[in-house]
């Protein structure tokens, strides 16, 4: 049985419902250690490190005009390429998380592992890092992470996070879904509640129509943009992670796809991410939550499914609203760092400085 069949996903459905203030519809090595030099320039223009189930790994990368890539693991040379290059490595031990070395004949080293925080209790823990930015930097891994909610951690889970250095965790929940469905974080990790949607939000009935769904998905993401709980509760964040030290710093909301999704999209977006690249790492919720939100909605009559459905997506035209918001209210998202998420030009180079390598 595979991980994401393990974790049940009944809990995708309150899950969106609490986004917005609706009410849910009755059912029928180390991380932060980094060995790539910051001194020099990574070659690779494209690289991904992929687990499978049957313990092995895909690594891939681009590394135009390079001659020769090793990839190293656990200290060896497990395999080799050029330029281009698709391998498959088989036979490592297992660990709580598999590093990979990319080291290049020529240039910086870069630093990898598969995406995915493999976890009894949660479907969407995931590393935020492991992007390219536009000036050909790399957003390190092993720094910072995003989630859905964690109440559901085993025992199990909580160990393999204090091995992976989790730090800090900021609770991007509402007062009632935090007492609903308190976090299980280990001991000596420190928790912030970071309240995005704030607890004056009304409460509304369920939707019509799947167009009044996805409208209300489009509403709600502008809100996170300029409500004022939601600038606070940002602020914070980014406060800290531009505070020198971010190593084992995480956010994360219910289902780890809207409040979390666009934490991750402006912190992206502030390291000089491409939109394309922000788009594609906001839409892999879809991917982690797939087998749970089609249980949620399996558990639905059809009709009522067709209107919850917007509620369980994300979608391209929920974060293009927010940043169609930040060019309404702010004019720009220089403008939206400074005056929303409170970052000055000495805080967004230092942010900078913790986050990227290259």
């Amino acid at each position: 049985m595979d991980h994401k069949t393990r974790v049940k996903a009944a809990r995708a459905l309150p899950a969106a419902a609490l986004l917005v203030g609706l009410a849910a519809p009755a059912a029928a090595a180390a991380p932060g250690h980094h060995p790539e030099s910051s001194a020099q320039r990574i070659p690779f223009t494209a690289a991904e490190v992929t687990a499978r189930d049957d313990g092995s790994y895909t690594v891939t990368w681009k590394a135009p005009g390079v001659r020769h890539v090793a990839v190293r693991a656990n200290g060896r040379t497990v395999a080799s390429g050029g330029a281009t290059g698709t391998v498959t490595v088989k036979g490592l031990p297992a660990a709580d998380r598999q590093w990979f070395d990319l080291v290049p004949a020529h240039g910086g080293a870069l630093r990898l592992a598969d995406r995915l925080i493999r976890l009894d209790g949660t479907v969407n823990f995931r590393d935020a890092g492991g992007y390219r930015t536009k000036d050909g930097r790399w957003v390190k891994m092993g720094v910072v992470y995003r989630s859905d909610s964690l109440d559901k951690l085993t025992d199990a889970d909580l160990a393999k996070l204090e091995r992976l250095g989790l730090a800090a965790d900021y609770d991007l929940r509402t007062t009632a879904e935090r007492t609903d469905a308190p976090d299980r974080v280990p001991e000596g990790t420190r928790y912030v509640a970071a309240n995005v949607l704030g607890d004056g939000s009304p409460v509304f009935s369920l939707p019509k129509t799947a167009a009044e769904a996805e409208r209300l998905m489009i509403d709600a993401e502008k809100s996170m943009v300029g409500a004022a709980s939601a600038k606070a509760a940002y602020s914070s964040v980014f406060a800290d992670l531009a505070d020198g030290d971010p190593d084992g710093t995480l956010y994360h909301c219910t289902a780890g796809k809207d409040r979390t999704g666009w934490a991750s999209a402006a912190l992206l977006t502030a390291l000089g991410v491409p939109r394309e690249t922000v788009m594609a790492d906001y839409l892999a919720s879809n991917d982690y939550r797939a087998e749970a939100n089609a249980a949620a909605l399996a558990a639905l009559p059809a009709e009522q499914a067709a209107v919850y459905k917007p509620m369980l997506d994300v979608r391209a035209a929920y974060l293009n609203s927010g940043f169609a918001e930040v060019e309404r209210a702010y004019g720009s998202f220089a403008a939206y760092e400074k005056k929303a998420l409170g970052l000055n030009a000495h805080e967004l180079r230092e942010l900078r400085a913790e986050l990227l390598t290259g």
